[in-house]
């Protein structure tokens, strides 16, 4: 390897991993100290070098995804929480978890579309590396309005998964909501956004969370100024219970006449139900109404939550 460092990660992640030494006696070996050892084996499983599985024994998460599975068909992969969680904890380990998981589904020459959002700037931050060769991370909704282009914020997001990934990033400089449906079919005609249109419709994998106005770890599109007043009067008389990449639904999964995805520039769900995986990413209790109506889409084939939230989707 060019890196020393990633050469004597990896040999002492073999070390530990493969022949049972002790970091002391690696220590020995390489002529350094343990904590040196210690910092080798983390930099090893930060960059993709070393990668752990556990497969556990029949437990209480086996049988909630096994129950998950069974009643929606739904592959779920549940986070160990403790009841005195607060959301806000829950949501962090959720969303470490989701790193985790990523990188056995995306690889080379594939496609990732993400819908930015406050789940998956928290996923961005704990990405691990994996080198993947002619990928791209594709913007799925557009992030603007009345107060910034939103441009940074998406943008960001993006660099950390296209830095994780060793992919190409693609932006989607659109609003997240025209003013008027005739301007987004206006600008939907144009090559340019043609492109990134033909590009989210090719993904491979989508990763999304769900937006709800009523958790504890508050949706973007709810506190970002990207709604006003008559929004939010007509997304509660048209009964609306989340958003899926800014597109909104209903508890039995309907979305098709909501009046404001008419405006909304994130993927219609048959655009997203193309891709053959479909990541779903969500945690906190609040957040129940919300997941029984995405799952009622039927966009849902990955699920990762907590247990908890695991939990309450069966009872009820």
């Amino acid at each position: 390897m060019s890196d020393p460092k990633a050469a004597s990660a990896l040999r002492a992640a073999q070390m530990y991993y493969l022949q049972d030494m002790t970091m002391d006696a690696i220590a020995g070996e390489l002529a350094t100290s343990r904590s040196s050892v210690s910092r080798l084996l983390s930099h090893a499983r930060e960059t993709g070098l070393v990668e752990i599985q556990i497969h556990p024994p029949q437990g209480p998460e086996l049988r909630l995804e096994e129950a998950i599975r069974g009643r929606y068909g739904i592959a779920a992969h549940i986070v160990p929480t403790s009841q005195n969680m607060s959301d806000v904890e829950r949501f962090e380990r959720v969303a470490m978890s989701a790193a985790r998981l990523l990188p056995l589904f995306f690889d080379s020459n594939m496609t990732l579309g993400i819908a930015w959002g406050s789940t998956l700037d928290a996923i961005s931050r704990h990405l691990p590396k994996k080198e993947t060769h002619n990928s791209t991370v594709v913007q799925l909704n557009g992030a603007g309005n009345t107060f910034t282009t939103g441009v940074d914020y998406a943008s960001e997001i993006l660099h950390r998964f296209g830095q994780a990934l060793g992919a190409g990033i693609q932006q989607f400089p659109v609003p997240a909501f025209f003013d008027d449906p005739a301007t987004k079919e206006a600008m939907w005609r144009e090559r340019s956004t043609r492109r990134v249109l033909d590009l989210q419709a090719r993904a491979d994998v989508i990763l999304f969370g769900l937006g709800s106005p009523f958790a504890e770890v508050p949706s973007r599109v709810y506190i970002g100024g990207y709604l006003d007043r008559s929004d939010y009067r007509s997304l509660r008389e048209e009964k609306a219970v989340g958003d899926i990449a800014t597109v909104f639904y209903r508890q039995d999964g309907s979305w098709r006449d909501i009046d404001l995805n008419k405006r909304a520039t994130g993927p219609g769900f048959p655009v997203l139900a193309r891709a053959s995986r479909r990541i779903c990413v969500v945690s906190g209790l609040q957040k129940l109404p919300s997941l029984r109506g995405a799952i009622a889409t039927r966009l849902i084939t990955d699920l990762v939550l907590d247990e908890h939230l695991a939990e309450q989707l069966i009872a009820g």
